[in-house]
C-alpha cells in the first residue's frame, strides 16, 4: 500500500495554515494530535441532527443518540480487542481513568502498607494519583529506576515485586523519550505473583496496535486527543472481574440502579463508572476518529511513522554538537533532545517565530528530568501526517536558531 499522506494532509485544513507568516509546522502531536474533517463533521452532526441526552429519554432523538453514543463503544471495544462492552468505561482522558483506578481499585484492594510499582519515566498523571493514595491510605510507592539510554532496569524490576505488591502501574511509551517499554514482560512477571497491571497508553494508542487480551493488561488507559479525536474524551479498559469487584469512585445519575435514602444500590457495568451525562458528543467523535484511523490501517501507519522518525534522528544527528535523551533500541513516535549551550524554552520560542511548534520543558515528567540533570529538553514529536519535508524545515530553523546565538 502507497501511504495516502496527500489525502491524509487535506483531511487537516489546520495543516494548510500560517503561522507568524511561515507555513505551519506542527510537531506537538505528543500533547495532542490534530481532528481531521470526518470527525469534525461526525461531531457536527449530534449537535445539528439528534442532540439529546442519553440512555433516559423514551422518545426518538434521545434513542438515537444513545444508540450512536453505545456504537462508540463498541468501536472502542474492537479496536483494542477488549473481551466485552463491559469492559470499556468513558472517561474525560488518560488522567481520569488512572485516577479513576487509583480511587476505586486503591479502596478496595491497596491498604495501609501495600505496594504499588511505577516506573522513573512515568507522566505526572501516573504519579501524583498514587501519592495521593499514598497520603490518604499510607501506601508504598515504589519506583523502577531508568538507565542511560532511557530503558528500564528490569533486574531493578523484578527485585521490587514482593508479597506485597498489589498493582503495577507503567506507560506502554514515554511521552519524553519514546521508549517502548517492554509491557508484556512486565504483565507477564507481575502475573506470575498475582499482581494486577495497569497501562498508561496514551503515548501508544494513535501509533502501535493495542490488542488488551493478547497483552492480557488488567487496565488500559488512553485519550481521545491522541487518537486524532476530540478533547475531554477517554478510554479506561479494564477487566471485568477487576471493575465489578470495584467501588464506584463518582455518585450520581447513570451509575445508579435504585436510590433511597436509607440506601442505594448501583448500575451494572459499565454504567457503575460513568457518574452523570457523559460527554456523548465527543465519545462519538473518538468512534469516528477510530473510523478514521482504522481506514487507513494503524500498521500503515506505524510503519510509516517509523520511517519518518528514523529520518528525523539521522538529519537531527548530522546537526552536531546535540544531546538526545532517549536512545533505547526500542522507541518511537518522538525525540527529545537539547542544543549545547542553548535553553529548550529559547530554542523552542525561536521556532516558533519560524511557523515550527516543538514543546519544550518537563513535559510533565519532572522527576525524569531530575534523573538526567536537566531543566527540560526539546521534544519533537510525529503524527501521521507529518512529512520529510517538514523535518527539513526543523533542521533548517535549529540551524538559524544556532545562527542567532552565535
Amino acid at each position: 500500500m502507497n501511504y495516502p499522506i496527500d489525502k491524509i494532509r487535506g483531511d487537516f485544513p489546520i495543516l494548510s495554515r500560517s503561522v507568524n507568516g511561515r507555513p505551519l509546522v506542527y510537531f506537538d502531536n505528543g500533547a495532542t494530535t490534530h481532528t481531521p474533517e470526518p470527525v469534525v463533521r461526525a461531531m457536527d452532526e449530534v449537535y445539528a441532527d439528534y442532540n439529546s441526552n442519553i440512555h433516559r429519554g423514551v422518545h426518538t432523538l434521545s434513542n438515537i443518540c444513545t444508540e450512536a453514543f453505545e456504537a462508540a463503544r463498541e468501536k472502542v471495544r474492537a479496536f483494542i480487542n477488549a473481551g466485552s462492552l463491559h469492559e470499556v468505561i468513558f472517561t474525560r482522558g488518560t488522567t481520569e481513568s488512572i485516577n479513576l483506578v487509583a480511587n476505586a481499585f486503591g479502596e478496595a484492594f491497596i491498604q495501609e502498607g501495600d505496594e504499588v510499582v511505577v516506573s522513573g519515566l512515568e507522566h505526572h498523571s501516573n504519579i501524583v494519583p498514587w501519592q495521593l493514595l499514598q497520603s490518604r491510605k499510607g501506601i508504598v510507592l515504589k519506583v523502577i529506576p531508568v538507565m542511560d539510554d532511557g530503558t528500564l532496569n528490569m533486574d531493578a524490576f523484578y527485585g521490587l515485586l514482593s508479597e506485597k505488591t498489589r498493582l503495577v502501574a507503567v506507560a506502554h511509551i514515554s511521552n519524553v523519550l519514546g521508549t517502548i517499554n517492554p509491557i508484556q514482560e512486565i504483565i507477564k512477571a507481575s502475573h506470575e505473583r498475582d499482581i494486577p497491571v495497569l497501562i498508561d497508553g496514551a503515548q501508544a494508542i494513535q501509533h502501535t496496535p493495542v490488542d488488551v487480551q493478547a497483552l492480557d493488561c488488567d487496565f488500559y488507559a488512553f485519550s481521545g486527543h491522541k487518537l486524532y479525536g476530540p478533547t475531554g474524551i477517554g478510554v479506561l479498559y479494564g477487566k471485568e472481574k477487576w471493575l465489578s469487584a470495584m467501588p464506584p469512585w463518582q455518585g450520581g445519575g447513570e451509575m445508579i440502579q435504585n436510590v433511597s435514602f436509607e440506601k442505594t444500590t448501583f448500575n451494572e457495568l459499565p454504567y457503575k463508572f460513568e457518574a452523570g451525562t457523559p460527554d456523548f458528543v465527543g465519545a462519538i467523535g473518538l468512534g469516528a476518529a477510530i473510523d478514521y484511523v482504522s481506514d487507513i490501517g494503524l500498521k500503515h501507519i506505524a510503519n510509516y511513522e517509523q520511517e519518518l522518525f528514523n529520518y528525523a534522528f539521522s538529519r537531527l544527528s548530522d546537526l552536531g554538537k546535540i544531546t538526545f535523551y532517549g536512545t533505547a533500541p526500542q522507541r518511537t513516535s518522538l525525540i527529545s533532545f537539547l542544543l549545547d549551550g542553548i535553553h529548550p524554552f529559547d530554542a523552542g520560542t525561536l521556532l516558533d517565530k519560524m511557523g515550527i511548534a516543538v514543546r519544550t520543558g518537563h513535559h510533565c515528567a519532572q522527576p525524569l528530568m531530575k534523573r538526567f540533570g536537566i531543566p527540560g529538553t526539546i521534544r519533537a514529536s510525529f503524527g501521521m501526517y507529518n512529512t520529510t519535508h517538514e523535518v527539513d524545515a526543523l533542521v533548517a530553523g535549529l540551524v538559524k536558531v544556532r545562527q542567532l546565538f552565535g
